[in-house]
C-alpha cells in the first residue's frame, strides 16, 4: 500500500507534524470515512454519487433512509479485495479521502454527457477528493491523488483519469469535490480534452486530464 509522508523539517531537526498514511477502505473504517465527509457534499452520498445513477440510488435495496442504504452499498464494495478509494491518516486522525475506480463501475460517469469517453482505454477515474476543513491547505489533496495513482497502477490501470474544473479560479465546495485543473497538473495530470464546447451555459467548465501509468 502506498506511503507519502507530509512531515516537513525545521531547522532544529524537529518534525513539524506525522507523516500522512493512505489506507485502502474497509468495512471497518466506514466511521472513519464518515468523520472525512461530515459536513461536505458527500455527507449523505457516501461518495456512491459517481457510481449510481439516480434510478440505481433509488433501487438501492436494505432497510432504512437513503442515506442509510448508501452507507451500506459502500460498505459492501469495501469488502472486495480491490478498494474503492483511499482514506489518508495524519497520526491516527482521518483528514482525508479519494475515490478511485475503473470507469466502468462509475455508471453516473459513464453516462453523463460532461464527462464523455475520449477514447478506448480501460481507464481508471478518480472522480472526488475530500479534504476536512480543519485539515486543508497542508498538500493532502495532491499526495491522496499521488497515492490514488499508485494503487491504481497497483492494480493493473493503464492510466488514470480526472475530471477538474478547468483553470484556476477558486470554487466553492459543492464543485470542490471533483478537484481544480492546477491541483491535478501538479500531481503530474495532463490535459487530454478541453472543456466541451456548446455545453449548457449553467455546467461548470470542465477538462479531461489523464496520466499514464508506470508499470
Amino acid at each position: 500500500m502506498p506511503r507519502e509522508s507530509s512531515t516537513t523539517r525545521t531547522r532544529q531537526g524537529q518534525a513539524k507534524s506525522p507523516p500522512f498514511v493512505f489506507r485502502p477502505l474497509t468495512p471497518h473504517l466506514m466511521d472513519e470515512l464518515g468523520t472525512v465527509l461530515r459536513g461536505s457534499w458527500g455527507t449523505g452520498c457516501w461518495c456512491t454519487y459517481p457510481r449510481l445513477t439516480d434510478a440505481q440510488m433509488r433501487e438501492l435495496p436494505g432497510p432504512g433512509a437513503a442515506n442509510q442504504r448508501r452507507r451500506d452499498a459502500m460498505t459492501q464494495l469495501a469488502r472486495r479485495r480491490r478498494a474503492p478509494g483511499l482514506l489518508a491518516f495524519e497520526g491516527d486522525e482521518p483528514v482525508g479521502w479519494i475515490a478511485i475506480a475503473p470507469r466502468t463501475e462509475l455508471a453516473r460517469i459513464e453516462t453523463s454527457r460532461a464527462t464523455p469517453r475520449v477514447d478506448d482505454e480501460d481507464v481508471w477515474v478518480i472522480p472526488c477528493v475530500t479534504v476536512r476543513k480543519t485539515a486543508r491547505g497542508r498538500g493532502i489533496a495532491l499526495a491522496l491523488i499521488r497515492a490514488a495513482v499508485t494503487y491504481a497502477t497497483a492494480h493493473g490501470a493503464p492510466a488514470v483519469e480526472a475530471y477538474p474544473r478547468a483553470g484556476a479560479t477558486r470554487i466553492g465546495d459543492d464543485n470542490a469535490y471533483f478537484g481544480t485543473e492546477p491541483l491535478f497538473r501538479r500531481a503530474g495530470f495532463r490535459v487530454v480534452r478541453k472543456p466541451l464546447e456548446n455545453r449548457p451555459r449553467n455546467w461548470v467548465p470542465r477538462v479531461t486530464m489523464r496520466i499514464n501509468a508506470a508499470h
